[in-house]
């Protein structure tokens, strides 16, 4: 590359996935470097308390500090959006923007417009997520012209304990998934160990297969203007041409 990328990513504060799949996925691009603050994350569901750990002011102090060591971009490298709504990321995506001056982007916008650029209608979710956050998922993803042919769902309330499924549990999930034909298949959620098992799920189904741990990543570095190719050996997703 010809210059240094700096990522800043706002992370689940219980998440232990996603930092070193991320560092493990920039080892094949040298110059690009990952940056982490953390957000007090500890349980996901439809209540009041959880809502509010998404709340802005502590996603702006945390974009602050991350703003501090100049990054190129920032992620909110957690799939809240979609429960709570694309509409919620998008504000807190301006918000970040116009405090820091810095493009801003989240795991699930960054998902919508991958599943875009793929012409995705039929959608597989694998996460292991409550089935209540399942259930809302779908809803805002239907509402959004996105039909959920099949999914799968661990009734786990988290958020730390997601991390301690197994990838093969992850992969079990996404073949089965895969049995009905979807365009792709989203995984999401960031801390959940799918990212490794993409490359293999995606010969063996045929499908692409989207993980949010990826996905953010790749989101990040569009938004910082570098090029994804380099890692496309994580997943078809990093092949994707820019928009026009």
């Amino acid at each position: 590359m010809d210059r240094s990328i700096r990522l800043g990513m706002l992370t689940p504060s219980s998440n232990t996935v996603l930092e070193p799949m991320t560092a493990a996925m920039l080892a094949d691009m040298p110059g690009v470097t990952a940056h982490f603050a953390r957000i007090r994350v500890l349980a996901i569901d439809l209540g009041a308390d959880s809502r509010a750990q998404f709340d802005l002011g502590p996603m702006l102090e945390a974009a602050g500090l991350l703003a501090d060591a100049k990054v190129h971009a920032i992620c909110w490298n957690g799939t809240s959006g979609a429960w709570l709504g694309l509409e919620q990321d998008r504000a807190m995506c301006a918000a970040i923007t116009e405090a820091t001056g810095i493009p801003a982007v989240t795991a699930t916008m960054a998902l919508m417009e991958a599943l875009d650029l793929l012409g995705v209608r039929r959608l597989g979710l694998v996460t292991p997520y409550l089935g209540a956050v399942q259930q809302a998922i779908v809803a805002r993803w239907a509402a959004a012209g996105l039909d959920c042919v099949a999914e799968r769902h661990l009734e786990d309330p988290g958020n730390f304990s997601f991390a301690e499924h197994p990838e093969s549990l992850v992969a079990q999930l996404v073949r089965e998934v895969a049995a009905a034909g979807p365009e792709a298949i989203a995984i999401h959620c960031t801390n959940f160990r799918g990212a490794g098992a993409v490359s293999a799920l995606e010969s063996e189904t045929g499908i692409p297969v989207l993980d949010s741990i990826a996905v953010a990543l790749w989101g990040g570095l569009r938004a910082a203007g570098a090029e994804t190719a380099a890692l496309i050996y994580w997943g078809r997703l990093f092949g994707l041409p820019k928009a026009e």
